[in-house]
């Protein structure tokens, strides 16, 4: 069985938004990246979209802020990507890649215009995305019969346990995914309400939030 850690807190979904200021228009795009390769990957799928863009600023932290990277792309130093990733850090998302795009409008913002700017992308695109807590979720695969199969279904909807997926057949197979620190508990009060029958088979340990 894998070890994952007890939780950790990131957006829920990508988003993309856009602002206007003193005629610069910004475009925020932000998405879950576990990894280095994912956040790069990203940035570059944008800088791709935007080539037209005059700048494509980027900040991403991953693994506890482990790996944190940021870049101006041309904007004055300090301006843009440090504002993006400070946004990240106050926000208490992790494993996020945030890219901001600006279309330049004729108009200096200056240096704390620009800051401000760049933090308010990459604020509202965050709140755009949705944040959870991310909690490991251990997946076990359940046969019974059908008569059990109603018992169980019961249970499972009263603990909020996930249904993956149900096939039914000769017999009942349930695949289901319940918080892991109430996973022994429920292995235990199946074991019960089957006299010791019916035994969930562990299938594996994923991320899922609810």
């Amino acid at each position: 069985m894998s070890t994952l850690p007890e939780s950790f807190v990131t957006v829920k979904n990508e988003a993309h938004t856009e602002f206007e200021e003193k005629r610069s228009v910004f475009l925020g795009h932000v998405r879950r990246c576990d990894s280095e390769e994912e956040a790069l990957s990203f940035v570059k799928e944008i800088k791709k979209e935007y080539a037209d863009a005059t700048h494509n600023v980027y900040g991403y932290s991953i693994n506890g802020g482990i790996l944190a990277r940021y870049s101006d792309d041309g904007e004055p130093q300090g301006t843009a990507g440090m504002p993006v990733l400070d946004t990240i850090r106050k926000s208490g998302v992790d494993n996020v890649c945030v890219v901001v795009t600006r279309y330049f409008g004729g108009t200096l913002l200056g240096a704390g215009g620009l800051v401000r700017a760049y933090s308010h992308s990459a604020s509202i695109s965050i709140e755009e995305a949705g944040i959870a807590r991310y909690e490991p979720y251990s997946v076990y695969r359940l046969k019974c019969g059908y008569s059990e199969y109603q018992k169980y279904s019961s249970y499972f909807s009263n603990i909020n346990a996930l249904i993956d997926d149900t096939v039914f057949d000769a017999e009942v197979t349930v695949i289901f995914s319940i918080k892991r620190r109430f996973a022994s508990e429920v292995l235990e009060k199946i074991r019960e309400m089957s006299y010791g029958r019916d035994v969930p088979e562990f299938v594996e340990e994923r991320f899922d939030y609810r």
